[in-house]
C-alpha cells in the first residue's frame, strides 16, 4: 500500500480521484446523511412501531447498532490490507476471487440504486403534497428536478457535496435533539421511565419486523470505505469515521425513539403511530416545543430526504468508478473531470439511471409511497444484509488463510463471527417477513429472486470479460524491452 498523501495531487484529468482531501468529519457527515436521521425518526419510526414491536421498537436500533459495530471491526481491519477502494465487493474479491467479487459488486449497485430510488419517490410525493394547496404538480416532476440538482452537485466536486450535507444534517439533528430535550424536561406523558427497554415491550408485537425495519435505518454507514482513496490518512480516518457513524446513528435513533415513546406514553404511543404516522413527529414537536416546531420538522424532513439522495449519489458514482477499473462496467465510467477531479461520467450515468426509473414508474402509474418507496426500500434492506454476510465470511476466510499477520483474534475471528450470527438472524427475520415489508406476495418473490439473479449476472460478466491490469501489462512490456536490449 502506498503512503497516504496529505495534499491533493495536481489536477491532470485522467481516471484518478483526488486523494487526501476528506477528513473524518466530512466522511461522517456524508454517511450519517445517507442514513437520513430525520427521515428515519419522522417516517420509519412510526411504521416500525405500528407493524413491529410497538413501544419496544426503539430498542431494536440499539440491537442493530451492536451488530453493525461488530461487523465494522472486521470491515475496517481488513480494509488496511486492500489497496483499492470499492467497499464490499473488494473484500469478497480479495478473499474469494474476481467472479464472486463482481457478483457482490453488482448486488451492491442494486442495493444502493434501490434505496436511492425509493427515497426519490418519497421525496417527490412530499414535495407534491407541500405545494398542492397552491398548484398541483405530480411527484415525478419534483423527482426529476431533484435528480438534476443532485447530479449537478455530484458532477462538480465531493467537497461541495460534503458542505451541503453538513448544513442540512446539523439542522435536522438539531430539531430532533430539541424535541428530545423538551420531552425529557417536561417529563413526557407519564413521567420519564425505561419501559421501552423492558422485555415485555421489546418482545411485544412482531419483534422480527421491528428488527428488520431498524436495520434498514442504518443503510449507508458502510460507505466510509468507498471514500478510502480520497481520505486523509485512510488507515486512521476510515476506522474512526465508521465507528463514529455507527455510534452516532445508533445512539441518535435509540434515544430519539425512546423520547417519542415517552412523549405519548407507553400505553398510547402505538395508537398514535397507527392512526397518524405521517404527522406523528411533527405533532410531537408541536405538543412539546411549540406550534412553530411542527412546520420546521416538515421542512427539515424534505431537506433530510434531499441529503439522503445526494449522499447515495456520491456513493454510487464511486462504486461505478471503482468497478469500471475492474472491467466490470464500461471504461468510460473511469473518466475523472479535469478541473473537479470528480467521477463526472459516472455521475452523469447515475443521474440518467434515476431519471429513466422515474419516467418508467410514472408511465406505469405506480404510487410513489405505497409502491416505489415500500418495494424498493424493502429490496435494499434484503440485499444490504446479504452483502454484509458475504463480507463477514470473506473477512473470516481471508484472515484464516494468513495466520502470520499481526492481527488480534478479536479483530480477525471473534467479532466477525459474532456479526455473522447477528446478520444471519436478521436475514432470517427479513425472509420470513418479506411479504409484510413489501405488501405483496408476487412482488416479494420478484424482489427476492432479483438479488441472486443480479449476483449471478455479475459472476457471468466476470467469466467472459477477464480483468487486465494496465500496470502489470506495462511492467511486462518494459521487462521484455529490457531483455531484448
Amino acid at each position: 500500500m502506498s503512503a497516504p498523501t496529505a495534499t491533493p495531487p495536481v489536477s491532470t484529468g485522467g481516471d484518478t480521484l483526488r486523494g487526501g482531501t476528506l477528513t473524518t468529519a466530512s466522511i461522517v457527515f456524508m454517511v450519517i446523511a445517507a442514513a437520513a436521521p430525520l427521515t428515519v425518526i419522522g417516517g420509519a419510526l412510526p411504521i416500525g412501531m405500528s407493524i413491529g414491536n410497538g413501544p419496544g421498537y426503539p430498542a431494536m436500533y440499539a440491537v442493530s447498532a451492536v451488530i453493525l459495530v461488530l461487523f465494522s471491526v472486521g470491515l475496517t481491519t481488513m480494509a488496511k490490507f486492500i489497496d483499492e477502494p470499492g467497499a464490499f465487493y473488494s473484500y469478497v474479491e480479495t478473499a474469494f476471487g474476481r467472479r464472486l467479487g463482481m457478483g457482490t459488486a453488482y448486488l451492491a449497485l442494486l442495493t444502493y440504486t434501490a434505496i436511492q430510488f425509493a427515497v426519490y419517490g418519497f421525496l417527490g410525493e412530499q414535495l407534491s403534497i407541500l405545494v398542492d394547496p397552491l398548484v398541483h404538480i405530480p411527484w415525478w416532476a419534483f423527482a426529476l428536478a431533484v435528480t438534476a440538482v443532485v447530479g449537478f452537485l455530484g458532477y462538480r466536486n465531493i467537497e461541495l457535496s460534503s458542505r451541503a450535507l453538513g448544513v442540512l444534517l446539523i439542522a435536522e439533528i438539531a430539531i430532533v435533539v430539541l424535541i428530545d430535550v423538551f420531552v425529557v424536561g417536561r417529563g413526557g406523558a407519564d413521567g420519564i421511565n425505561a419501559e421501552p427497554f423492558l422485555p415485555e415491550n421489546i418482545f411485544s408485537g412482531s419483534l422480527g419486523v421491528g428488527l428488520m425495519m431498524a436495520m434498514a435505518g442504518f443503510i449507508g454507514f458502510e460507505a466510509t470505505t468507498v471514500f478510502r482513496s480520497e481520505a486523509r490518512d485512510p488507515d486512521r480516518t476510515i476506522p474512526r469515521a465508521t465507528y463514529i457513524a455507527v455510534a452516532v446513528i445508533g445512539i441518535f435513533y435509540t434515544v430519539s425513539g425512546w423520547a417519542v415513546v415517552e412523549a405519548w406514553g407507553t400505553d398510547s404511543v402505538l395508537e398514535e403511530a397507527v392512526n397518524d404516522p405521517d404527522n406523528m413527529i411533527a405533532n410531537t414537536a408541536r405538543n412539546y416545543v411549540g406550534q412553530w416546531a411542527g412546520p420546521v420538522v416538515q421542512v427539515l424532513l424534505l431537506t433530510s430526504l434531499f441529503a439522503c439522495v445526494l449522499s447515495f449519489h456520491n456513493v454510487l458514482t464511486r462504486y461505478q468508478h471503482a468497478i469500471s477499473h475492474k472491467r466490470g462496467l464500461p471504461k468510460a465510467l473511469r473518466a475523472v473531470h479535469l478541473t473537479y477531479q470528480s467521477p463526472s461520467m459516472s455521475s452523469i450515468v447515475q443521474t440518467v439511471t434515476i431519471a429513466v426509473l422515474v419516467v418508467v414508474c410514472a408511465l406505469a402509474g405506480m404510487d410513489p409511497v405505497t409502491q416505489i418507496f415500500t418495494w424498493f426500500s424493502g429490496l435494499a434492506t434484503f440485499t444490504i444484509v446479504i452483502l454484509m454476510l458475504l463480507v463477514s465470511v470473506a473477512v473470516i476466510a481471508w484472515f484464516h488463510a494468513r495466520p502470520s499477520l499481526q492481527v488480534s483474534a478479536w479483530k480477525r475471528l471473534i467479532a466477525p463471527v459474532l456479526s455473522l450470527l447477528g446478520l444471519g438472524t436478521a436475514l432470517y427475520f427479513i425472509l420470513t417477513n418479506f411479504t409484510v415489508l413489501v405488501g405483496s406476495t408476487t412482488v416479494a418473490v420478484v424482489m427476492a429472486v432479483s438479488a441472486p439473479a443480479v449476483f449471478i449476472l455479475g459472476m457471468i460478466f466476470a467469466t467472459f470479460v477477464p480483468e487486465f491490469d494496465d500496470k502489470i501489462i506495462t511492467r511486462n512490456m518494459a521487462k521484455q524491452m529490457g531483455d531484448r536490449s
